[in-house]
């Protein structure tokens, strides 16, 4: 039962660095901030945004999470709730990664 759950963890933790990094190149050659969006001028640019969401969203979700409100605080549900999608959502693409990673090599 313990190596599911480091397993778990592990896809997790490549999920959320692929994300990161996904962020951060994102924003460094479209000098945009990254969103969770599908709209676009063309198709292309469409799929691109979509795609885009869907490997970078776990970070943006832990972003949207941490988000201040009138006062300077940060609501705990909305922390915890944006942490619970973010993570999960981490998974499948850490999933998804390793799963394309291990298809190439084997």
């Amino acid at each position: 039962m313990v190596t599911e759950f480091a397993l778990a963890g592990f896809l997790m933790a490549v999920g959320l660095s692929l994300a990161g990094a996904g962020t951060h190149l994102y924003q460094w050659l479209s000098s945009q901030p990254a969103a969770l969006r599908y709209d676009g001028r063309t198709v292309l640019h469409m799929a691109g945004h979509l795609a885009m969401s869907f490997i970078c969203g776990p970070y943006i979700m832990l972003q949207l999470g941490w988000q201040q409100e009138e006062g300077g605080t940060v609501l705990l549900s909305s922390a915890l709730l944006a942490a619970l999608v973010a993570f999960g959502w981490a998974f499948l693409t850490g999933l998804l990664a390793v799963g394309v990673y291990l298809a190439l090599v084997s």
